[in-house]
C-alpha cells in the first residue's frame, strides 16, 4: 500500500519544513518494514476564485487528482473524530490488511475543505478542535504518520 498526503499550498523554507522532512524521511525508512511501499507527498495550488467557497471547490479537484484511484481518502479536519495516534494507526492498519491500494490524507487550504470533499472521504480525523496553521498541520500529520508506523511496527517510538 502507499501512502500518501496531498496538501494544499506550498511549504515555505523554515524549521517546519525542515521538521517535516525529518518526519517524512522517518516514515519513508520504515514503511517498507510494515507493508507500506512508500510514502509520497504532494502539494496542489491554493484556489484562485475570488469566493472561499469556490475555492475550496475549485482545491478540491486538485486534491481528487492527486489522490491515487481507488484509495482510502482520510480528509484532516477540526470536525473530523478525534483518534488517538493507536486509533489512527489501527485505521491505516485496516486499509493496508484489506488490500487497499492507497491511503491518502488530505490536507485543505486556508478556506478548509469543500464539504463534498469531506463527505466523500471515507474518515475524517481531527487534530484537535482549534484551528492550526497549515505548516504546522503538515508537520503535525508527518510526525502522526511516523507515528503510527511505527506502532504497527512494534517499535518503541510510541510509548504511550
Amino acid at each position: 500500500m502507499r501512502l500518501t498526503v496531498v496538501a494544499v499550498g506550498r511549504m515555505k523554507a523554515g524549521p517546519e519544513r525542515e521538521l517535516l522532512a525529518r518526519y517524512a524521511e522517518r516514515a519513508s525508512a520504515l514503511g517498507p518494514s510494515v507493508g507500506v511501499s512508500r510514502v509520497d507527498w504532494r502539494e496542489v495550488d491554493e484556489g484562485r476564485a475570488g469566493l472561499a467557497r469556490d475555492r475550496r471547490v475549485e482545491e478540491s479537484r486538485a486534491i481528487l487528482g492527486a489522490v491515487p484511484k481507488g484509495g482510502w481518502l482520510a480528509a484532516l479536519d477540526e470536525r473530523g473524530a478525534a483518534l488517538t495516534s493507536a486509533q489512527w494507526a489501527a485505521e491505516i492498519g485496516r486499509a493496508r490488511d484489506a488490500s487497499v491500494p492507497a491511503y491518502a490524507v488530505v490536507i485543505g487550504g486556508p478556506d478548509g475543505l469543500d464539504p463534498a470533499l469531506r463527505s466523500a472521504a471515507r474518515s475524517v480525523v481531527s487534530f484537535g478542535a482549534m484551528t492550526w496553521p497549515h505548516q504546522l498541520v503538515r508537520v503535525m500529520a508527518a510526525e502522526q504518520i511516523y507515528r503510527a508506523l511505527s506502532i504497527l511496527a512494534g517499535h518503541p517510538y510510541h510509548r504511550g
